[in-house]
């Protein structure tokens, strides 16, 4: 039992050091992280007595 816990977290480590590293060097690979640019404009009507 131990030795699968030991292997999942290990694994744990591995994919988090994997996101953290797409993270940094995915904008040269042409990955854009960056959100949309648009203005969204929605009017709102409160009904205050």
């Amino acid at each position: 039992m131990w030795r699968i816990i030991k292997w999942l977290f290990i694994l744990a480590i591995l994919a988090i050091i994997a996101v953290v590293a797409y993270a940094y060097v995915g904008p040269y690979f042409g990955a854009d992280f960056s959100p949309p640019g648009q203005e969204i404009r929605q009017d709102i009507e409160l009904d205050v007595n």
